[in-house]
């Protein structure tokens, strides 16, 4: 198994080869085209795996372990396929299986959880304080409510912006149910959002009037 990190060894005047050509390459057990793929892929990986989990420290190890699998299971590669839909796939299985985890665990503190919540719990701001917020703060508290595959559909269309062909392969469904899935998540988050901002909702309520 090759070493997990980045190298920079590649001559500047070598024709940099395409992702494809660098997963043929791992099937036949080149360890430099691995490290190729790794330096090349880690960013884009970490990116998605943060969106969905919301913890950097787990979305690394889940972009570590994303690699491990890609070694492992590197004979699998279909090359008629694409690079980025297989990689995606396998990190999105990954972030889906610590999310359920996540899910039992915080099963349990929900109690303590809504104890706290009333107990801290400040005055509902205004329109322009929640603008001012991180916006992945918001997004992250929003997108709570989504369903695994909705948050799944969502990330990977909406934010990524991958075509509904690519996500439906990397979910392994129909296209059709990955429009289903995005109008749903669409409307869960404008549900959350007037839900959790109702000063939000007075304003459009207004606007309309």
């Amino acid at each position: 198994m090759p070493h997990l990190v980045h190298t920079t060894t590649k001559p500047v005047s070598e024709q940099p080869a395409g992702d494809r050509d660098l997963l043929l390459a791992i099937q036949r057990g080149d360890e430099e085209a691995f490290a190729e793929l790794l330096d090349r892929k880690t960013g884009p990986l970490l990116a998605l795996t943060h969106r969905m989990v919301w913890d950097r420290e787990e979305a690394r190890d889940l972009v570590q372990v994303t690699f491990l699998r890609v070694w492992e299971h590197r004979h699998k590669f279909d090359e008629r396929f694409s690079p980025n839909t297989w990689l995606y796939r396998i990190a999105t299985n990954l972030a889906i299986d610590f999310l359920r985890a996540k899910r039992t665990r915080l099963s349990k503190l929900e109690p303590v959880r809504q104890h706290l919540y009333r107990v801290v719990k400040q005055p509902d701001t205004n329109l322009e304080e929640i603008l001012e917020r991180d916006i992945l703060s918001v997004l992250q508290d929003l997108t709570s409510a989504l369903t695994e595959r909705q948050r799944l559909a969502f990330v990977l269309g909406q934010i990524e912006g991958l075509s509904t062909r690519e996500v439906a392969s990397i979910l392994e469904c129909r296209e059709s149910t990955v429009r289903n899935h995005l109008f749903a998540a669409r409307k869960v988050l404008q549900g959350e959002l007037l839900r959790r901002f109702p000063e939000y909702a007075g304003r459009r309520r207004t606007g309309k009037q």
